[in-house]
């Protein structure tokens, strides 16, 4: 199994962001918040990465920052509505998201002795995993 990368500083601010959410999403919260439904969230995630691919494609350090802020608070929202009907939570897409990562990146988090592969033998293995993640 390879090894984990030590956990940074960001994680604070991850659970800063689902107490945020959990907190407009409660009887205390925000009615809008409050009524937010998996379907009603869809047009606002598309709406926030097409505005993060526009402040990229402008090169808008400042925008890009603001609009994956925006595009992180609305997918934790899904994810704690997930959680509430007794799906997904942020935990669990986030660990998913990791032991994909790890997988995928055996070059990375394998021994330290390995030599890096050329980027068509990157492509192929990517691929090779994914294949055998889908057979799963």
């Amino acid at each position: 199994m390879p090894t984990q990368p030590e956990v940074e500083p960001s994680v604070k601010s991850f659970q800063q962001l689902e107490a945020l959410v959990k907190r407009l999403r409660s009887k205390q919260g925000c009615p809008w918040d409050q009524q937010q439904t998996a379907a009603s969230l869809k047009k606002y995630i598309l709406e926030e990465a097409a505005e993060l691919a526009e402040a990229i494609d402008r090169g808008d350090e400042q925008h890009i920052c603001e609009e994956a802020g925006d595009l992180y608070f609305v997918l934790t929202l899904l994810l704690v509505i997930c959680e509430e009907k007794g799906g997904c939570s942020v935990a669990d897409a986030l660990n998913a998201v990791c032991e994909k990562m790890l997988r995928r990146h055996p070059h990375v988090f394998a021994a330290d002795d390995q030599v890096m592969p050329s980027e068509e033998q990157l492509k192929t293995q990517w691929e090779r995993i994914k294949q055998e993640e889908k057979r799963r």
